[in-house]
């Protein structure tokens, strides 16, 4: 595996810390398959080395572990839009023999750019709907992957907010139209859970990160407010700047993946991001071996984590339910 320079500069920004067992051996690489794989988030994004590494782990398990065979190319686009479609058309002009697409705008990007090389896409909500897929079992085309959630994890979210912050009155959804088109689906169904549990459910929809500021504060203006993150890429992206501006204003938070617990949120509820990733590799393996996208089903997500942060959970004055600590994958003391 010839690793580029888009892996070059992550391995720069994380201080050369990382171990690629692949991409060491790929050096030396002269011809062989070749895999291009554009991520939404920047190189130097601490969730990058996790992604890049279940994937590349899901190869090597398969049996890609000689680097004369094996060529990835890996892009990162950081979030921004411009970056996603010129970095999209870089990975397509480099004729991969398939393509790793990972999450929706970057679909999108790649699609535009081709209808012939095969495309796996990882961290897709609703691909049918996007129009990516003819369906789930037979996807048609160029194109099959991995979703990541269905909506009514919407009222769950609600669900788990009220069980942990019980004078809950009102909630805002967080979540950016551009990257998240999806986002009207999911707030169905977290307002019809809220309305059932007497909540006052909001869209807080914003593009940029003063809108999100402004977001917040109004947010937190109103008395026993907590808030709700959808998947999404620029709430991926900005996951730090929501995850202090709610402890700031002491707003309860459910969050989609446990990478938001990590970094400070009260409590994650959603799939497991990087197991999607290591299973995208069994797709590439049977596409690089001849099987074709069109007849790959579209693969829903098998595990589900949720986190709890009891250090966040102490500062903003919560008492976790011991139950609820008990249900928990990781509690965060």
């Amino acid at each position: 595996m010839t690793v580029t320079i888009g892996r070059r500069e992550l391995l720069a920004a994380l201080g050369g810390a990382a171990a690629w067992p692949l991409a060491a051996r790929a050096q030396q690489a002269e011809r062989g398959r070749r895999i291009g794989v554009l991520m939404v988030i920047a190189a130097n994004d601490p969730e990058a080395q996790t992604r890049a590494k279940a994937f590349e782990q899901g190869l090597h398990e398969l049996g890609w572990a000689d680097g004369s065979r094996l060529r990835i190319e890996y892009r990162w686009a950081g979030g921004d839009a411009g970056r996603i479609r010129s970095q999209a058309a870089e990975i397509v002009s480099l004729t991969p023999d398939v393509i790793l697409a990972n999450a929706t705008p970057v679909l999108e990007a790649v699609r535009q750019e081709t209808r012939t090389i095969p495309i796996v896409f990882v961290h897709v909500i609703d691909p049918v709907s996007g129009g990516f897929v003819d369906n789930l079992a037979r996807p048609g085309g160029n194109i099959t992957g991995f979703t990541n959630f269905e909506f009514p994890m919407g009222g769950k979210w609600v669900e788990m907010l009220k069980e942990i912050a019980p004078s809950i009155t009102s909630v805002a959804v967080i979540f950016s139209p551009a990257t998240a088109p999806y986002g009207e689906r999911f707030f169905q169904h977290i307002g019809t859970s809220a309305s059932s549990r007497s909540i006052e459910a909001v869209e807080a929809r914003v593009r940029s990160a003063v809108e999100l500021e402004k977001a917040v504060a109004g947010i937190a203006a109103k008395s026993n407010s907590g808030l709700i993150v959808l998947p999404d890429t620029f709430t991926t992206v900005h996951r730090d700047s929501i995850i202090e501006l709610a402890n700031r204003h002491r707003l309860p938070g459910v969050y989609p993946y446990r990478y938001f617990a990590d970094r400070g949120g009260l409590i994650s509820y959603g799939v497991d991001a990087v197991d999607l990733f290591r299973r995208s590799a069994g797709y590439v393996d049977r596409i690089l071996k001849g099987e074709k996208p069109s007849e790959l089903p579209v693969q829903a997500p098998v595990k589900f984590e949720l986190v709890i942060n009891l250090k966040t959970a102490k500062a903003l004055g919560i008492e976790v339910p011991l139950h609820l600590q008990q249900l928990a994958d990781e509690v965060i003391e």
